[in-house]
Formats: structure tokens, C-alpha cells, sequence
């Protein structure tokens, strides 16, 4: 199968282009960013062959969604038939930016969706998921609520995110879930344990975030004002230091094969499986132009196998989030 095949969401998903387009740093997660040119960057992304676009509607509290909103409006109308859109919610926020919790809740759900299907300027969202498990309402309640939905027309699939293999399940019995969101990556492959199995045998698909570990795997740091990883312990101190000799070990394997180290990482995520679709988060059309350049790159078992030698999960210096946002994450419970 070529690495251009489309894949399926599990199996009942739709089918879609081996990569996605990951929006939420066009929002101000890693800093100030050019509206203008995260236009043209889902718009290169499309062109590239990409048809999923992932967002969330606390990504800016509201922005990304009128910001992808209007790249679609902009789109020629064969392109935009072509595009899904996936919509995370349950986060709430404050004027000021602050986290204030989740909300699962059943007519939540239905509010969180109407404001969407408002902001994006579409009548249905492709695939609308949890951010979240909220640990006081039944998963049960939260995916029923979407499943009406998709009966009323206003939602095609469902999703979740971050959620642990017992929430799939459970969640399976209300209705078809197509795929989870979770982080999978080089740096990060806990799901490869139980949950990526799991999702396998309950034919669920996997939307990979974090393939770079927010671009620690290609050498990024933070450095503008209001980029959230500095507070990521990944990117502190000695960790950031042992991080980047890793990364340096992959830069070096993907020169050897005339990559580039974020290229050769997408790779990696591709060759795990053709269940598995990477979200990238590229914000530039230069980056968009890159990431789809992985698609190029076929890695042998041999060539995997290296590159886990080179970057063994087990050495990666520091959890892939804050203590507090671990604790709150209902797959690595």
C-alpha cells in the first residue's frame, strides 16, 4: 500500500488522505501567528491532496474555527468538497485564556455544536469528539448526545480523544466511534501497549498528534511569548537538553536518507499502520510542503527498527504533559 492511499477511520469511518492538518497552532498555542498565512497554509494543505482538517472550539477561544471557517469560504467549491472537518470541544475557558474544566454533558454537547456549525459557517461537522473524558459524566450520556446529532444531520462521525481502551468500549456500545485522537509519535508510543491493540480489535482508528512531540523532534524550542511549551517538562532544563541528543540521533538518521528529521518521524507514524492517520500541525506553507514530503519516504522494518534505536521512548526526558494535565487524561490512567 503506497503511502498516498487514502485510509479509513476504522471501520466506520470515512476515508481520508494519510495525513491531516492540525490548526491549533494558527490560534496563538506557540505564540503570535500570521492569519494570512495559516490561510494559505490550509490551502496548500488541500492542494497537497490533505482532507481533514482538525480543530478544536477552544483553540483561541473561538478563532481557529472562524479562522478555518474562512479558508473554507475562500476555497474553490471542488476543493472544499473534498474537505472534513474534525471539531474537538468540552474545554472550558476564560476571557483571560485560563483552563476552567470540561463539560460532557449532554446538552453541552449539543450547545458546544451549535456554536461550531455558527463560527465554521457548515451546516454538519464531519467528525465532532470529546476533548476529553469528563470524569463526571457517563461516556455513555456524552456520545449519546452526539449520536442524536448524527441522526439530526449536524454531525457525520464520531470521535473521541485521549481517551483509555475501557472508555472505548463503553462508548462503542452507544454508537460507531471512528477514530480516537491521541498522541503517538517517537517520542511517545504508550497507546502501542493496550490501547492501540485495543482500538484494533474494536475497529477504531487512530488521528496521531504529536508526531514531533510539539517540535522537539525537529529541534524547535519555545522562544516566542505565549508559547504553552515552556511550561511542558519535555522542554525544561536538563530534560530539554537530554531531549535534544535524541533528536539529534534522528536528524542524523534522516540525513543518511536525504530527509529531513521531521519527515523522517511522519515516516515512522505512517509505517506503524494504515489504521493510523498523523495530524501535523504545521502552520507555514513552507512546513505544510515539508510534512506532506514525508509521504515520499518508505522505511523498510529494518529502517523502523533503527530509528527506535536512535530515539528509545524509554529515554525521552519528561512526561509529555504538565503533572496536573496527566492526571486529568483518561489514557494514561
Amino acid at each position: 500500500m503506497s503511502n498516498k492511499s487514502f485510509r479509513r477511520l476504522g471501520n466506520a469511518g470515512p476515508k481520508v488522505f494519510p495525513l491531516a492538518l492540525g490548526c491549533m497552532g494558527m490560534s496563538g498555542m506557540y505564540g503570535e501567528s500570521d492569519e494570512a498565512e495559516s490561510i494559505r497554509a490550509i490551502h496548500a494543505a488541500v492542494d497537497g491532496g490533505v482532507t481533514l482538517l482538525d480543530t478544536g472550539d477552544f483553540y483561541g477561544m473561538g478563532h481557529n474555527e472562524m479562522l478555518v471557517g474562512r479558508a473554507l469560504r475562500e476555497m474553490s467549491p471542488s476543493a472544499r468538497e473534498k474537505v472534513k472537518v474534525s471539531v474537538k470541544f468540552g474545554a472550558l475557558r476564560g476571557p483571560d485564556g485560563s483552563w476552567l474544566g470540561f463539560d460532557g454533558r449532554p446538552a453541552a454537547v449539543k450547545n458546544f455544536l451549535s456554536h461550531s456549525l455558527t463560527r465554521l459557517g457548515v451546516d454538519h461537522i464531519d467528525i465532532y469528539r470529546p476533548a476529553r473524558l469528563d470524569g463526571n459524566v457517563p461516556i455513555e450520556e456524552t456520545v449519546g448526545a452526539i449520536a442524536e446529532m448524527v441522526v439530526a444531520g449536524y454531525v457525520r462521525y464520531i470521535g473521541l480523544s485521549e481517551i483509555g481502551l475501557e472508555t472505548a468500549q463503553r462508548a462503542q456500545t452507544v454508537a460507531p466511534v471512528c477514530d480516537v485522537q491521541i498522541e503517538y509519535g517517537l517520542a511517545s508510543r504508550g497507546i502501542e501497549e493496550k490501547i492501540l491493540p485495543g482500538l484494533r480489535e474494536l475497529g477504531i482508528g487512530v488521528t496521531a498528534y504529536g508526531v514531533l512531540s510539539r517540535g522537539l523532534l525537529s529541534g524547535s524550542v519555545p522562544q516566542a511569548k505565549g508559547d504553552f511549551r515552556a511550561r511542558l517538562p519535555r522542554f525544561s532544563g536538563e530534560n530539554l537538553a537530554k531531549n535534544q541528543v535524541l533528536a539529534a540521533s534522528l536528524k542524523e538518521l534522516a540525513a543518511s536518507r536525504g530527509v529531513t528529521a521531521v519527515q523522517m518521524a511522519i515516516a515512522w507514524v505512517l509505517a506503524k499502520g494504515d489504521d493510523i492517520v498523523p495530524v501535523i500541525g504545521s502552520r507555514k506553507v513552507a512546513q505544510v510542503k515539508e510534512a506532506l514530503g514525508a509521504l515520499d519516504v518508505r522505511l523498510s522494518a529494518e529502517e523502523v527498527a533503527r530509528l527506535e534505536a536512535a530515539v528509545p521512548a524509554a529515554e525521552i526526558a519528561g512526561s509529555r504533559y504538565d503533572p496536573h494535565q496527566m492526571a486529568m487524561l483518561d489514557s494514561e490512567k
